[in-house]
């Protein structure tokens, strides 16, 4: 799609980018504790089902307007709508903002199914506006310093990947499980955009994948809040292991599980033909990076390089490549195609076959060591 390469998109505007959030539930706090510390951006507006739970995230954060969904998408110089809704109503908010003429940056997942994914893509393509997506933690430091050491060649050609998240579930600490073990959701589902984000912004895109899933038990039982003792249905896999094949013949091999008792998180190794690179936490936006070269068993501490801001630097750097009309990096293309990807999986679970993966997404270039969230580059 032209919005991809950024050809439909010249330079927009001048000086902070407007932006407004739609959905005002706990994860807006993360996102507006760092967008009201950037000076490239401006908060207008905060809108929600519940009105008057945008009204206390207003008052808590100085946002001019708020209301329900319409004080953003009706706000004029609002430019960017960062839509939190729960997943079930991403598209239909984000479809909502791109007939409104909204840029739109969503929460993970994109989507929840191929067809409505495409038709926003569709959308947005036709309506000339960008679209964003979570995750945006491949743009923290520590996912970019352990992509510029492959990239200036430290461990010599990338071949394979291992990645690893291994924990017993959610439901011991989350007062509210259920979600997180139904469609939609799982393991893959929910924590796998960090690790094949990773993984497609270090190999290329993903063209077949193979897997094999399976659930410990039918049903869990909440162990804390108020519904403790109560038990919920499962009804996705559990545990997942999947292989996958790169443009480039290049693989990995990618668990994702709820059903060990050894908590293994943040588990990624690129091997390559001179050494094999650990990176820290997908999950996470800092973290060391470690290297261990062809010969040595001893592996070497490489500190990461660059913003730790969290979530919030996927929409102010998609604000910053707005107003240069240049392509955005954290794009709708880069978040369908993975959502296609973990749908491949589930097809591959159900059919005992190998299946190919028809969407691409493009390489975005590393971040520059000095990228500064903090810094005013967008002159008024």
């Amino acid at each position: 799609m032209s919005h991809a390469a950024g050809a439909a998109f010249g330079p927009l505007g001048s000086g902070p980018v407007g932006v407004g959030i739609i959905g005002a539930g706990v994860i807006s706090k993360q996102y507006l504790d760092n967008l009201t510390s950037f000076p490239d951006v401006r908060v207008l507006a905060i809108g929600d089902l519940f009105e008057e739970a945008a009204a206390a995230r207003a008052a808590e954060y100085g946002i001019p307007a708020h209301g329900g969904v319409d004080a953003v998408l009706g706000h004029p110089a609002v430019e960017i709508v960062i839509n939190l809704t729960i997943p079930a109503a991403h598209v239909e908010v984000a479809t909502l903002a791109v007939n409104a003429g909204k840029h739109v940056w969503s929460e993970k997942p994109f989507s929840l199914d191929r067809e409505s994914g495409l038709g926003l893509l569709k959308a947005a393509d036709a309506a000339g506006v960008r679209l964003g997506c979570a995750p945006d933690t491949f743009l923290g430091a520590g996912l970019q310093t352990a992509r510029r050491m492959i990239e200036r060649g430290d461990i010599g050609t990338p071949l394979t990947a291992l990645t690893l998240m291994q924990s017993p579930g959610p439901e011991s600490w989350h007062p509210n499980p259920a979600f997180l073990f139904q469609d939609g959701a799982g393991p893959l589902f929910d924590i796998g955009p960090y690790y094949l984000t990773t993984l497609v912004q270090t190999f290329g895109s993903i063209r077949r994948v193979a897997a094999f899933g399976s659930k410990s038990r039918e049903s869990r039982i909440i162990g804390s809040g108020p519904k403790a003792g109560e038990s919920f249905e499962v009804t996705v896999p559990t545990h997942v292991s999947s292989i996958l094949e790169f443009e480039g013949g290049e693989s990995a091999q990618s668990i994702f599980s709820f059903d060990s008792p050894l908590k293994r998180a943040g588990f990624v190794e690129i091997t390559g033909t001179e050494a094999t690179i650990a990176f820290p936490d997908p999950n996470m936006f800092d973290g060391d990076v470690r290297i261990c070269t062809l010969g040595s068993d001893d592996w070497t501490v490489v500190p990461s390089v660059g913003s730790t801001a969290s979530r919030g630097a996927g929409v102010l750097e998609m604000a910053r490549a707005t107003r240069e009309g240049r392509p955005h990096r954290a794009q709708g293309e880069l978040a369908f195609h993975i959502l296609d990807t973990m749908a491949s999986i589930s097809e591959s679970i159900d059919n005992r076959a190998f299946v190919d993966v028809e969407s691409s997404a493009a390489k975005v270039p590393a971040l520059p060591e000095d990228w500064d969230p903090t810094a005013a580059t967008l002159s008024a």
